[in-house]
């Protein structure tokens, strides 16, 4: 059974995506200039994990009370505080993070242990683990070397796949998504943690699957219509992929809805980031993908695709 709201859909758009791109690159221009400016002035909102801060694990007789514990941390002294729980195997298990500045942070833990032993008299602590700036400091440079390698090996892919000015678009439009999503973070100041590396990483995969398919489909164009122009075949290959475009994008919004307004504060950073970047990635495969190549030009000497024989037909 098809979702009734399909048939509403028309089965072919007339849209001028090419005559858009002047003013599509001045909007993200601008959106580029302000995610720079913004990390000039204010920078990313860094959590404990790229901070540094202390892990503290804590037990309760019954379930442990996240939500009352998360609630307890600012009276307690815990700045930035975080909690999460184990999972369904250990529900009265529970970790606690927080932020300790000063030289002494043993004392400190100690403070927000006592004012949570008075709110939670039944809790039980176990030795906590502080994670310095040294180590704070390695995370960072792992998880933004990781999205580098990211971006290195998928232009290696797209350049295999395709040819070199599709690859040279494709990373220029992920590294354009990518910066804004860090400009979103910045603006926002949305905790920045490893989780919200995980998602960046998810972004670039979002996105250089949509430029996959972009591709996809203007090779195939360029070999059904050798003489025509490559402004026309860009923006027959766009309205023809541009349904399903809608369709994918509006089920991974609906997919990620539930937990964007419900998810709370745990996850709000990890779906907000996802959201943004569904948006900006269909964005960049229209305007900052395909300009590219249409400024590039492409090679049009490929033979056509031969279509498969049923497996029933012989020969």
């Amino acid at each position: 059974m098809r979702w009734p709201l399909i048939r509403f859909m028309p089965r072919e758009f007339h849209i001028d995506f090419v005559r858009l791109s002047p003013f599509a690159a001045v909007v993200s221009a601008l959106l580029l200039l302000g995610s720079i400016g913004s990390f000039v002035v204010q920078g990313l909102n860094f959590g404990i994990d790229f901070r540094g801060g202390t892990l503290l694990e804590v037990q309760t007789p019954g379930p442990a009370p996240l939500a009352a514990l998360r609630a307890a941390l600012p009276a307690a002294g815990a700045h930035d505080g975080q909690v999460q729980g184990f999972g369904t195997a250990t529900p009265n298990a529970a970790m606690i993070r927080f932020r300790t500045e000063g030289a002494s942070p043993d004392a400190q833990i100690a403070a927000v242990e006592a004012k949570l032993k008075a709110k939670f008299p039944e809790i039980q602590f176990k030795p906590a683990s502080v994670v310095g700036p040294k180590v704070s400091g390695e995370l960072m440079t792992s998880g933004f070397l990781a999205l580098g390698i990211a971006l290195i090996l998928m232009l290696g892919y797209i350049w295999f796949r395709f040819q070199l000015q599709f690859g040279l678009g494709a990373v220029v439009a992920v590294f354009h998504d990518v910066a804004l999503t860090l400009g979103l973070l910045s603006v926002t100041q949305i905790e920045f943690s490893m989780t919200s590396i995980a998602a960046l990483l998810t972004v670039i995969g979002y996105s250089m699957n949509e430029k996959v398919i972009t591709f996809d489909r203007l090779r195939e164009n360029l070999r059904k219509y050798k003489t025509t122009p490559l402004r026309d075949v860009i923006n027959k290959s766009e309205n023809e992929r541009l349904s399903r475009t809608l369709i994918t994008g509006t089920t991974a919004i609906l997919a990620l809805a539930g937990a964007f307004f419900l998810g709370g504060p745990v996850l709000f950073p990890l779906v907000s980031t996802m959201v943004f970047g569904i948006f900006i990635g269909t964005y960049s495969s229209v305007y900052v993908a395909l300009p590219i190549i249409l400024l590039w030009g492409v090679k049009r000497n490929d033979d056509p695709a031969v279509p498969l024989k049923p497996a029933n037909v012989r020969p």
